[in-house]
């Protein structure tokens, strides 16, 4: 599916927020009904860290409030979103640009709105692997996330 105006705006505004333009990463794709994201983060100075990998806040950084947003838009305006925790497991160092790809299905969003209706909260773990062109994860990141259902419903 491709992009919709409304994503590709709200990808020029997340590229544009300065929290995450000092990550140095870039988000090239949103799927117009929110997903998916793609994320690059390029081998450059501005990413670079002292023994000339990618320095570990950028991948970190570049993945971080991305399921949260991500869940935001997709649930709704009846439920609230929060990171409860994250972390990240380095595998290798990087000396070329990294990408990941988050995806959410359908089916998850499905489930987390029934068990939010049913348990009033429920919490789930998202991971992504940060890749190489060539397919080599670099690292991985997992983060926890908290979903409720809001008592009155607010417009966003």
């Amino acid at each position: 599916m491709a992009e919709s105006w409304r994503t590709r705006l709200a990808r020029w505004r997340f590229n544009w927020f300065p929290a995450f333009w000092g990550t140095g990463a870039h988000i090239t794709y949103i799927r117009a009904d929110w997903l998916e994201l793609r994320i690059r983060i390029p081998w450059n100075w501005r990413t670079r860290n002292y023994v000339g990998t990618i320095f570990g806040g950028s991948m970190f950084g570049a993945l971080d409030g991305v399921h949260m947003v991500m869940l935001i838009k997709t649930l709704g305006p009846g439920y609230e979103v929060w990171d409860k925790s994250g972390a990240i497991r380095f595998r290798k160092p990087a000396r070329e640009p990294l990408y990941a790809t988050v995806r959410i299905t359908s089916q998850e969003v499905a489930e987390l709105r029934a068990e939010a209706e049913a348990n009033g909260r429920v919490e789930r773990q998202f991971s992504v692997d940060l890749l190489s062109s060539r397919g080599e994860v670099h690292a991985t990141c997992e983060k926890l996330l908290s979903v409720r259902r809001r008592a009155r419903a607010t417009r966003r």
